[in-house]
């Protein structure tokens, strides 16, 4: 087993590799930037380091110093978490350079799935079903309007190293496409240091749906089945589920099995995400996210699979606990990422300094979050405050016990996201489980948001928490803030 590892990350995640750690007897080492002096992961670890100004740029994307802290420290592995340097085939080469397990697949499978191109023309060769579409780089405006044509419009433009949603652009029509590309190219070498950029078929409107995949260093591949992942806004999740409304029992392990085909084809060991588009009863392969996804709790939750104790088990160079047929999922479990934000108005991030927090509790109820009362959400990283994650015997109860979670949560001092979910819970189509992707902007979710809390602050009767009062405020101030824009 290893015996020191350090978290190349920071807030809940960080929080969370480090519980598992110390259930392995595994000593944790954090690593924090001068904004994160005071988070709770800082004041979790058995060892923290300082590495630099506020910036990600100056702290946790500076590889060398990471790498140097872990040397000095004697840490024989290191754990990404997801974001940062997740899925950074340079940082891992490097860890590995230096005698350091990266705690993540290997370099080759993080290289070839890096690539959107690379790992397309992999898939199809191996028989993964995928997006139809080209697997060339286009940089020329002639060539990018043929292509459209033979595919169909409309049609997305992506950039190949992108990941995050950055780098997509949805092309109506030809008039559109000379200026998209330019965008596209830009931006993704401005992102991504790379300008290379595909076109694969719009698809309107499918659902998102996620398999989870772990496998060794001694060939077991497994998959944890799926989660559904279609509430979202550009392009990035706020709401996750498992399993899907939308797949059949023969659909499900028909995936499961295209997902395990793209990790076998990668090369793959750790923990990692296969992620599909479904319309129509179809689904094709997008993409793999080539580490730890946010919504992971809801698959611990309902396969009993501690994930991220598995990672830290196969990057020590034990197998699996787990064959396939030992995974049978049980129950409902839904995620709802609370995030310091302001849903009226784009979602903006809103950071500043919890005055008040206090989480839900009770039966099926998990809550991962790196914050406390009083501490300041710094402006230079993700936006999220804790992710609410909920079990139940079925949907409807898990609905109705996120729903009571929700109402318990308390959060003030900062604009939150709580009544965008509690508009979400009680939503017919949500509940139903009839919506894709589009479910935000089609049922003018946002507007709802406003008559939501305009309610709360005006009912006269029934229980009204800290949290509840203090969301409305939150809310009613940024709804006189955006005046106009919808």
């Amino acid at each position: 087993m290893l015996n020191k590892v350090l978290i190349a990350n920071r807030g809940e995640i960080a929080v969370r590799i480090m519980r598992a750690c110390k259930e392995l007897g595994i000593t944790s080492v954090a690593v924090f930037s001068d904004a994160d002096k005071n988070a709770l992961f800082v004041k979790y670890a058995d060892e923290k380091y300082h590495i630099g100004p506020g910036p990600a740029s100056q702290s946790y994307l500076q590889k060398q110093k990471i790498i140097d802290v872990a040397l000095k420290a004697k840490a024989d592995g290191i754990h990404p978490g997801y974001g940062f340097m997740a899925e950074n085939a340079e940082f891992a080469e490097l860890c590995h350079k230096n005698g350091i397990e990266f705690i993540g697949p290997p370099v080759s499978a993080m290289e070839l799935m890096g690539s959107k191109i690379d790992s397309k023309k992999s898939m199809m060769k191996a028989g993964v079903f995928v997006v139809p579409g080209v697997t060339e780089a286009i940089k020329d405006h002639e060539r990018a309007k043929d292509i459209a044509h033979e595919i169909g419009y409309p049609i997305m433009l992506k950039a190949s190293a992108g990941g995050g949603g950055i780098g997509i652009q949805m092309v109506e029509d030809e008039k559109k496409m000379e200026k998209a590309l330019d965008t596209v190219r830009q931006l993704a070498k401005n992102s991504f240091g790379d300008d290379a950029v595909f076109i694969e078929k719009f698809i309107n409107d499918p659902r998102h749906i996620e398999y989870q995949v772990i496998g060794d260093k001694h060939g077991h591949l497994i998959h944890c089945y799926e989660r559904e992942c279609s509430v979202q806004r550009r392009h990035q999740k706020l709401i996750e589920e498992t399993p899907s409304c939308a797949l059949t029992s023969k659909l499900r392990e028909e995936i499961g099995k295209q997902a395990v085909l793209v990790a076998k084809t990668a090369g793959y060991y750790n923990a990692g995400t296969c992620e599909f588009m479904f319309k129509d009863g179809k689904y094709y392969f997008l993409e793999m996210n080539t580490r730890l996804q946010v919504e992971h709790p809801i698959t611990e939750a309902t396969t009993g699979v501690d994930l991220a104790r598995e990672q830290l088990r196969v990057a020590s160079g034990f197998e699996l606990e787990y064959t396939q047929d030992q995974i049978h999922p049980r129950g409902h479990s839904i995620e709802c990422r609370i995030n310091a934000e302001d849903p009226l108005n784009n979602f903006t991030p809103a950071p500043g300094k919890i005055m008040r927090y206090a989480e839900p509790s009770g039966p099926g109820i998990r809550v991962d979050s790196g914050v406390y009362p009083g501490f300041t959400i710094p402006p230079f990283y993700d936006s999220m405050i804790a992710k609410l994650i909920i079990w139940a015997e079925d949907r409807p109860r898990a609905i109705e016990r996120t729903k009571r979670a929700l109402w318990e949560f308390q959060i003030s001092g900062v604009r939150h996201n709580i009544p965008f979910h509690q508009v979400v819970m009680n939503h017919p189509q949500f509940i139903k489980g009839t919506y894709d992707t589009s479910f935000i902007p089609r049922y003018q979710i946002l507007n709802q948001v406003v008559d939501h809390v305009k309610e709360m602050k005006t009912q006269s009767t029934g229980p009204k928490t800290a949290a509840a009062m203090a969301a409305v405020e939150a809310v009613i101030i940024a709804a006189s803030n955006t005046q106009g824009n919808g």
